[in-house]
């Protein structure tokens, strides 16, 4: 990713934070006023949000450094990792959402909260959605897998203040049982979504690759005429680039100079047909 992008990925992590900031100061002041458990926990959530949002900006900022002595393919994969601790927080604070909502049930400790309160919490899920919908579009147009882990994070505590509206209102029109059963609901949504970033992190960072697009990549490599077989391709992504290692067979009886300007013809391929500029090929003979 060029220095400009990483500058783009980092207006979207920096924008969560100040909307966190904002909410979470918001919702836990009105919760206290107006005696919503369900706010409360909603504004806590915020809270622990700037944590994962920080954590984002981290990766970004450190993904930007250049190659050095330590690191020859760069810093790419702290992007990933941030996503990874983006992960552990949203999964901490959906368990925390689950044993809230647990306890609450099993003590029936139902609170009264004002108007003002779920007022607060829809306002609270407009906002985050439209955060959500941003760092979205941007995390597609810059290819940030650590932003669009943030993204995810956005939603899901869009769907916590919806929870929290839903709560409120509900306990408000004598339904006690809507705060509780809402909020398990929004905990199982916060895990799910924690769930599928680690996943995709962890395959990321074990060298995972998509086999339908390795297979794309070894057709385009197969269509030059002048390789006669693709022997092996291997590719991972080093943050957002991705990485090839192929062996080629072309014909023995080629030149030294004409083997360099096929690899170099397929690199052009790679980087028009996949966004790859990065391609280590290695040329052996053909014994067909």
């Amino acid at each position: 990713m060029e220095n400009n992008q990483w500058k783009k990925g980092e207006t979207g992590a920096w924008v969560s934070i100040i909307a966190y900031v904002v909410l979470s100061i918001s919702k836990l002041i009105i919760a206290q006023v107006g005696s919503s458990d369900a706010l409360r926990a909603d504004g806590l959530n915020n809270t622990t949000d700037i944590i994962a949002s920080l954590a984002v900006l981290i990766g970004l900022r450190i993904s930007r450094k250049p190659p050095d002595s330590d690191h020859h393919y760069g810093h790419s994969r702290a992007e990933t990792i941030s996503s990874l601790i983006a992960a552990f927080i949203m999964a901490t604070i959906g368990i925390q959402v689950l044993f809230g909502a647990g306890e609450t049930i099993v003590n029936r400790q139902f609170g009264e909260p004002s108007l003002l309160t779920g007022w607060t919490a829809i306002a609270g899920a407009v906002i985050m959605y439209g955060v959500y919908r941003f760092n979205l579009r941007l995390s597609r147009q810059v290819s940030s897998r650590a932003l669009y882990a943030a993204a995810q994070d956005n939603r899901s505590d869009a769907l916590v203040s919806i929870g929290a509206a839903v709560g409120i209102f509900g306990t408000m029109s004598g339904m006690l049982w809507m705060d509780p059963a809402a909020a398990v609901i929004v905990g199982a949504v916060i895990l799910k979504t924690s769930w599928d970033i680690f996943t995709d992190a962890t395959h990321l960072l074990t060298d995972g690759f998509d086999e339908d697009e390795l297979h794309e990549i070894k057709s385009t490599i197969s269509s030059h005429p002048e390789v006669n077989k693709v022997a092996d391709v291997k590719a991972r992504l080093q943050g957002n680039e991705t990485l090839v290692d192929v062996i080629i067979l072309v014909s023995p009886d080629i030149t030294v100079q004409k083997a360099h300007d096929i690899t170099d013809e397929i690199e052009i391929l790679l980087e028009k047909n996949h966004h790859i500029s990065y391609a280590h090929i290695h040329t052996e003979p053909y014994h067909g």
